[in-house]
Formats: C-alpha cells, sequence, structure tokens
C-alpha cells in the first residue's frame, strides 16, 4: 500500500506493527522536513530512495497532496480477490461506487472490527486506499483483510461463481435485514452514496434487504448502514 505525504509517511514509520518496504523522497526535497523524513527512516533501517518530483506525483497518483514524499508499506492481510476467495472467507462485503475516502476508512475499520474476512475494494468506482481512507479508518485500514480487483461486477461475478450468494441493502427492499434469511457463507453488497447498487452489479444480487427506518428519515450513511449489516452478523454468526 502506498501513502504518500510527509506527516502519513511520518506516522507509518512510527508505527513499529507496520513493516515499511522502502520511502520514496523527491529529489529536491531539503532541509528540516526531508531531514526529519530521512531520521525516521534510518531509525527504523527503511532504505529511501531519491526520485524526480515528477515521478514521485506518478508514484503516489496524487500531485496535489504528496509533498515530495511516499512509502510503500506492507498491508499484511491485502491480497488479490482470486487468492483471498482460495481462502474461502465466511463472510465477504463489497463496494460498489462508494467514492467518498472517509465512508471508504470507516467501512474498513468498522467491517475489520466485526472480523468480516474479507472487503473488496475496486481499483475502478471506489476510492482509492489513500491517507485520507487511511485516517477515517484510524490505521485500521493498513490491517484490514483487503481484496482487490478491477471491478465490482468482476468481483460480484467471481463471487457468484464461487458459489456465494449476493445480498444487497437497499432502502426501498420490502425485507428488513433484521427478518431475512442470512446465510454464514454469503456476500454482501454496499452500493454508492447517491446511486446506490449499479446495474451491472445488481444482476448478480440474491436478495435485497432494508435497514427499517422512523422518524422520516429516509436513509444511513453508506458507512453507518455497514456499521448496522455488520454488527447484525455478528449478532447472529458471532465473529
Amino acid at each position: 500500500m502506498t501513502v504518500f505525504g510527509r506527516k502519513p509517511v511520518l506516522e507509518a514509520l512510527a508505527d513499529r506493527r507496520l513493516d515499511v518496504d522502502k520511502v520514496i523522497l523527491a529529489d529536491n526535497a531539503r532541509g528540516g522536513a526531508a531531514k526529519e523524513i530521512i531520521d525516521a527512516a534510518g531509525a527504523r533501517s527503511v532504505r529511501v530512495e531519491r526520485a524526480s518530483a515528477h515521478r514521485v506525483k506518478v508514484l503516489a497518483g496524487n500531485g496535489k497532496q504528496d509533498q515530495g514524499v511516499l512509502a510503500d508499506v506492507v498491508a499484511p492481510r491485502m491480497r488479490r480477490l482470486v487468492d483471498g476467495l482460495a481462502a474461502r472467507p465466511a463472510t465477504v462485503l463489497v463496494l460498489d461506487g462508494i467514492t467518498t475516502p472517509a465512508n471508504v476508512g470507516m467501512i474498513l475499520r468498522t467491517a475489520t472490527a466485526a472480523g468480516i474476512e474479507g472487503i473488496v475494494v475496486p481499483r475502478r468506482g471506489v476510492a482509492g486506499i489513500d491517507p485520507l481512507v487511511v485516517k477515517a479508518s484510524a490505521g485500521v485500514a493498513f490491517h484490514a483483510p483487503v481484496l482487490r480487483c478491477y471491478t465490482a461486477e468482476e468481483a460480484c461475478a467471481a463471487l457468484r461463481d464461487a458459489g456465494y450468494p449476493l445480498y444487497a441493502l437497499d432502502g426501498a427492499a420490502r425485507q428488513s435485514l433484521f427478518d431475512a434469511t442470512l446465510p454464514r457463507r454469503a456476500a454482501y453488497v454496499l452500493g454508492g452514496e447517491t446511486a446506490g447498487v449499479s446495474p451491472e452489479v445488481r444482476k448478480h444480487v440474491t436478495g435485497l434487504a432494508s435497514i427499517p427506518m422512523a422518524g422520516g428519515v429516509e436513509s444511513l450513511n453508506v458507512a453507518s448502514a455497514a456499521a448496522v449489516l455488520c454488527f447484525e452478523l455478528v449478532r447472529r454468526h458471532g465473529q
């Protein structure tokens, strides 16, 4: 996992639980800030490589917030979807069109706390795991059981082929989440903040369930809905 920006890199170096592979520093980075990063990396015996400022921006994928430094951090539970499914996780979440980094980060934190064994974060259509996501997860993103693939539709097709029934939260669904039959081994789709579950993904879904609302509230934020779902699964099946 790549983190960028002075503060996120220093935080990663300060966390002794994390294995930092290397730090890349822009060749025009000088002064006290650069020295602080070099010293922090040296204290962990992490190698520091110099690269052009342009190269750092390309690697970070963010030309406005990289601040001339990035670090490659080993995320021990992150793997490709195909490898993750080979381990036969009991419960999998699929993020579909969730573009707000704070929501992705909070979902990673909640799902990990609930013992969810796989969280699909596609490379397209979902906020990338960047410092904003890491911050919202309070650092849990580094340790979350993230499964990577290209699209949510690709993930759902693979999950169906692997024998997982797919369920999605939908505010218009007649069946309540709390009344639905939810098997121990299943996958659950969380749709985007405005559009919900995408049409490409919906065709793979086995069933829909809603979270009952009162007081004239139309729906919950997707991260809040994810928390309700995850801990309803804990209540039923345990971690």
